[in-house]
């Protein structure tokens, strides 16, 4: 963005700046020009006079002497011609040497045209400067007179002016430069304040601002605007961490007093009820567990800090065993396949809910007498559990809202649930840094994968 800070303010400066630079260069170099061609006509004029006398006398030594010490102090040629063109006196220009321009310049002396200004010229375009002024007597031209001199001086004085201009030019540039690079940073430095502010947030520092006392009215209004929703934001994690924290709190005694009910219980029941009882234990530590994590993810506002190894075959294989009972009243074959280990750095507790969910979802709308797949491998990706129901499925239409909170298929209206597991298991999925992909395999169903990063030994 400050690239394009800088090219919006610069590039449109600096291009007027050349423009007018460029005027001026050129106006520089008519006016050089202009002078010494006006400066050229008034030495023609001064020596007009002379030469007419010395034209009506025949005798070139009244104008010859002064012509010489003209040429000599400003190193110009001045010669006069007469009315047949012939070099009748010299101040410095040899007979032979003219060209073919000059001597057309003579010709319309002669005739009783008077020189026009030369044409201004880029510097290095300049050669002699050469003017031709015709001499009159009782208006007829008698003769002619010519200045010639070099370029050098007047290039050298524009080629002057033009390398400081450049060098101006140059300063202003850089002076411009600097300022939109400030400028830049003055507007850009709050944004930037503003962004790291949002990754802080983002990592769990809700108790990130910023100070508002820098940068345009603009950007402080933003940035006050900005700390006003991080504040609320913060008020509204932190009632729900205390919601959670208090929840599983509460929940934690009668859960105990579960558990220890259901010991005294089995203690009266024969040895054909003990698979049924361990189960409920298995399913009450279970419970226990997901307390736990709420507990520690209220205390310490994060989901990912019992990361650890865990096999998923071994954990698919449990928690179909804890679902097999549902299955069976509902006439369901609910199987588990996968060759361990299957290892994934992950938080067993929260794998465990969101395939929960997902079997859930699975075992209510497979139909009686058909069977859910639950399938376990790795790949170069990662580790994924697949479970695949073959019940009337979604349309690909519906696959990408089937995620979402409280969404449920018009047809399907008239089921118990809520519309929450698939979108829980997709929470709980983007935590651990995984996804849940669906599909509508050939056959009819609805295939669900949580996809898991690898990770273990």
């Amino acid at each position: 963005m400050r690239r394009r800070l800088i090219i919006v303010f610069l590039v449109p400066m600096a291009a007027i700046l050349l423009a007018l630079a460029g005027a001026y260069a050129w106006s520089v170099a008519r006016s050089i020009q202009q002078e010494v061609s006006n400066q050229q006509l008034s030495d023609l004029s001064y020596f007009l006079t002379g030469t007419r006398q010395a034209l009506r006398a025949g005798n070139p030594a009244i104008v010859e002497n002064e012509m010489r010490r003209y040429s000599d102090l400003y190193d110009a040629q001045i010669a006069v011609f007469d009315r047949s063109g012939a070099l009748w006196a010299s101040g410095g220009l040899r007979p032979g040497t003219l060209d073919e321009g000059t001597t057309t310049l003579i010709g319309l002396a002669l005739s009783g045209r008077r020189s026009e200004p030369l044409p201004a010229v880029l510097p290095w375009e300049l050669g002699e400067t050469t003017l031709v002024e015709p001499v009159f007597d009782d208006g007829n031209a008698i003769g002619a007179i010519l200045i010639s001199a070099s370029a050098e001086t007047p290039r050298s004085e524009i080629l002057t002016h033009w390398t400081l201009l450049v060098a101006v030019v140059v300063f202003i540039i850089l002076v411009l430069f600097l300022a939109v690079l400030r400028l830049a940073h003055w507007v850009l430095r709050p944004l930037r304040r503003v962004d790291r502010a949002m990754v802080a947030i983002e990592h769990g520092e809700m108790d990130a601002r910023i100070s508002d006392d820098a940068g345009p009215p603009e950007m402080r209004r933003m940035i006050r605007i900005f700390n006003q929703m991080a504040e609320e934001i913060e008020r509204v994690v932190l009632r729900q961490q205390e919601f959670a924290m208090n929840a599983s709190h509460e929940l934690r005694n009668p859960l105990g007093a579960l558990l220890m009910r259901v010991e005294y219980l089995a203690t009266g029941l024969d040895g054909s009820w003990e698979a049924e009882v361990e189960k409920t234990r298995e399913e009450g530590r279970r419970m226990s567990r997901i307390l736990e994590t709420l507990l520690s993810m209220a205390t310490a506002g994060q989901q990912d800090s019992s990361f650890a190894a865990v096999e998923l075959v071994e954990l698919a294989a449990g928690r179909v065993q804890g679902w097999s009972r549902v299955a069976r009243e509902k006439g369901i074959a609910l199987t588990v396949d996968g060759e361990p280990p299957v290892l994934s750095l992950t938080d067993r507790t929260s794998v465990e809910s969101a395939l929960d969910a997902v079997i859930d979802n699975a075992l209510k709308f497979a139909p009686s007498g058909s069977t859910v797949e639950v399938t376990v491998r790795d790949d170069d990706e990662g580790c994924l559990i697949g479970v695949r129901d073959h019940g009337p499925g979604i349309s690909a239409e519906e696959l990408e809202q089937v995620t979402g909170r409280f969404w449920r298929s018009p047809r399907d209206r008239n089921l118990p649930g809520s519309g929450l597991g698939l979108a829980i298991a997709t929470d709980l999925m983007d935590a651990l840094h995984g996804s849940v992909q669906l599909s509508t395999p050939e056959g009819g169903g609805l295939s669900v994968v949580l996809r898991l990063p690898a990770g273990g030994s």
